[in-house]
């Protein structure tokens, strides 16, 4: 293939790759930083998202998202092609130390596929999503670094691509030059990696590690009181005990009522079960209103952070698993069993389901402060900040 038209069809191609991948910085962008974006064209379903892939901590690399990477590589294609023309700017001239620039592109080729086939099973056989933009961009890679090849082999490509690097850095000021952007690129990629700028959802998931990944609850409080006894601040928190993440947000919530002086936290049950909640069509956790109401009974005895707890730990599939675990709290089991079968508890427990909708609050777990709902987690540095600015003092 001639060099001019070996240049026009990697341009082209490059061109399609820049393109792609501004499409993919901006699906990025709006899956992790804007609440209020609409789902991107190629979040087509469970398995075909985008926009689920984009949310996942293996979209970045060092903090930088993956998109982000490949504007890089298709931005240093570009340089590459003309470079034998930008040399001749006077500013420019450093860019003679590019000789041979098609071997150089097609090893990024290569290489930038390879790491791509690495994504591809991540993104399939991890996330079990797939990006459609991003396949597309793996293929470009393929094909760009095959047209560079052409009457240059890929051995001969790496093999000038590393004679030339080492004879670069055989002339002082381009060493010193090496040197420098090695550096800089380094303290920018440490920066990146440990404040998560570019990647919130990593620096969410670290945060939530603590709670998710734990066993038991080692916050945990006995008796109906979690927190100070006269707060100036009051964590109202709604939660479900069949719910998977309301188990997390539970220890979350203890772990705030220790670290802060004036805050305490009421319980709320939302059961998701048509047992209680009369506002569902559908059955989402069954049993979970059986277990709300052991731990409204729990609480006429002074235990209702034990059961609590206890509840969301040992998942208990019936009454009878529930009195069996509560015997290790020492309670009376047959006041218990009738507080717990009782209108009053039920009624207890419908008036926090009403409540909870009447503040739009339809899903667990889900917090209100001063009046403020939010459904969902928060990352634990968010919960604090938010308590701090509701006037809550840490400790």
């Amino acid at each position: 293939m001639e060099k001019d038209k070996k240049t026009t069809v990697i341009s082209v191609l490059a061109l399609i790759g820049l393109v792609t991948t501004i499409k993919l910085a901006m699906i990025y962008y709006n899956a992790n930083f804007n609440p209020y974006a609409l789902a991107s064209f190629c979040s087509v379903n469970d398995f075909i998202d985008c926009d689920g892939i984009a949310k996942t901590t293996e979209s970045q690399f060092f903090g930088i998202p993956l998109a982000y990477w490949g504007l890089l590589l298709y931005s240093f294609i570009f340089l590459m092609l003309f470079v034998d023309k930008l040399k001749n700017i006077k500013f420019l001239k450093f860019l003679e130390v590019f000789k041979n620039p098609f071997s150089y592109i097609a090893a990024l080729g290569v290489i930038s596929f390879a790491i791509s086939m690495i994504l591809l099973c991540l993104s399939l056989f991890e996330i079990k999503k797939l990006c459609i933009l991003c396949a597309f961009t793996y293929i470009l890679n393929l094909l760009i670094g095959i047209a560079a090849a052409q009457g240059i082999g890929f051995k001969q490509a790496f093999k000038q691509s590393f004679f030339d690097f080492t004879d670069a850095l055989k002339i002082k000021p381009y060493a010193i030059a090496f040197g420098a952007v090695v550096l800089i690129a380094a303290s920018f990629l440490t920066y990146t990696s440990v404040s998560y700028v570019f990647a919130p959802q990593v620096k969410r998931q670290k945060e939530f590690k603590e709670f998710t990944q734990a066993k038991t609850n080692k916050y945990a409080v006995s008796g109906n009181l979690l927190g100070a006894e006269n707060p100036k601040v009051v964590l109202h928190a709604y939660t479900d005990y069949r719910c998977p993440m309301c188990f997390a947000y539970n220890i979350m919530i203890h772990k705030l009522a220790k670290e802060f002086k004036d805050v305490k936290v009421v319980h709320h049950n939302m059961p998701l079960d048509t047992e209680c909640n009369r506002y569902l069509r559908n059955e989402f956790h069954k049993g979970s209103c059986t277990m709300a109401k052991y731990a409204v009974a729990a609480e006429h005895q002074g235990k209702f952070w034990d059961m609590n707890n206890l509840l969301f730990e040992k998942q208990p599939n019936n009454e009878k698993e529930i009195l069996e675990l509560a015997k290790s709290l020492n309670l009376d089991l047959e006041k218990l069993q009738d507080d717990a079968n009782s209108l009053d508890t039920m009624h207890k427990i419908q008036a926090d389901i009403d409540e909870a909708y009447s503040n739009h609050i339809n899903g667990t777990p889900s917090t209100i402060i001063n009046g403020k709902p939010h459904v969902g987690m928060k990352p634990y540095s968010e919960f604090k900040k938010w308590l701090r600015d509701e006037g809550a003092t840490e400790k």
